[in-house]
């Protein structure tokens, strides 16, 4: 194996300076825009009632299965077919609702966002030094 040094970024030379800013960009931008939207549940229903607990069923039955022999393959998939069925429900119920905000807000927010994950895209290629004179 190679020896890298600190600045060596994806396993290319270069780019370390790039990457922390883009991600600190990236990160401020990214919370920034989840700090303006709202997420809201609703009724979930199946056939009229709520099924909630009807959608938890196969998967407390597929981890009581697993608690008493973890390699059983009916319990793996009854556990991971009632989670995956609880988490599309969920989000297919879900409203999501953006905040009013200015339109100088919502440029700085994207452009953070966007501009930080082009400078750690950017930040991945690899760099050529600049010949000294």
């Amino acid at each position: 194996m190679e020896n890298h040094s600190l600045s060596d970024v994806g396993g290319t030379s270069g780019g370390h300076g790039n990457f922390l800013l883009g991600f600190a960009m990236a990160c401020v931008g990214g919370f920034l825009i989840t700090h303006q939207v709202s997420v809201v549940g609703s009724y979930w229903s199946f056939w009229g009632g709520s099924s909630f607990g009807i959608a938890l069923l196969p998967m407390l039955i597929g981890v009581a299965i697993l608690f008493w022999n973890g390699k059983s393959t009916i319990g793996w998939i009854l556990t991971v077919a009632g989670a995956l069925f609880i988490f599309a429900g969920l989000t297919a119920n879900m409203h999501i609702y953006f905040q009013p905000t200015s339109l100088f807000n919502t440029m700085v927010m994207l452009i953070l966002l966007v501009g930080g994950l082009a400078l750690v895209a950017r930040s991945l290629r690899p760099h050529i030094p600049k010949p000294s004179q």
